[in-house]
């Protein structure tokens, strides 16, 4: 198996409550990473920790509306901190574009909601897709909205008793036999439709 070398966090961005970010710093002290928490005044927080021996990482959290804020990027090298970050997002539902960095190629997850909704492979400039996350609830839902099969029968329908209608009205003329086409043409497409 392929040796890490890093993992970028791209486009991450976490949306904490009071409680979560609580929950968040208690995430790395139960793991004992030694962390750093700046307060400023308007309630926003940065994070430090170090990722082996001369890296230090901050995360910048925004108080926003009663809400902590982070969007940024880091890169880590320790798999104990890349774990953390990893259940960090997940459990968090946070939302992130991951790079795991390997001596010959790229793998790229990205995360929605904390779910991993696509695996992209890169390796020599070109790029395959490992995994992509199908909502099939949703798509079977949208197929169940959609009704133009009915619509199309219930105008059929319509077709039909006008012709029916035009049909007894013009008793024994010339121009049965044209009705009588249509009228198979149209049960045909009806029959089609309902099967």
């Amino acid at each position: 198996m392929a040796k890490r070398l890093a993992t970028e966090y791209v486009k991450t961005c976490l949306v904490l409550t009071e409680a979560e970010m609580y929950q968040f710093i208690q995430l790395f002290a139960d793991h004992q990473v030694q962390l750093q928490v700046k307060v400023y005044e308007n309630g926003s927080q940065d994070v430090g920790f170090q990722d082996g021996i001369d890296e230090e990482i901050a995360l910048n959290f925004e108080r926003t509306a009663g809400k902590y804020v982070c969007t940024g990027s880091c890169r880590l090298s320790n798999p104990h901190l890349v774990n953390l970050m990893r259940k960090s997002v997940v459990d968090f539902k946070g939302s992130a574009v991951v790079n795991r960095v390997y001596s010959n190629y790229t793998m790229v997850y990205h995360y929605n909601q904390g779910a991993v909704m696509k695996i992209i492979e890169l390796k020599n400039a070109r790029e395959k897709v490992i995994y992509a996350y199908k909502d099939t609830i949703e798509q079977l839902h949208v197929l169940f909205l959609k009704n133009e099969v009915e619509a199309e029968i219930k105008q059929i329908h319509g077709q039909i008793n006008e012709m029916l209608d035009l049909r007894n009205v013009s008793g024994g003329t010339d121009i049965v036999p044209q009705i009588d086409g249509r009228l198979q043409l149209l049960t045909h497409r009806l029959f089609t439709l309902e099967a």
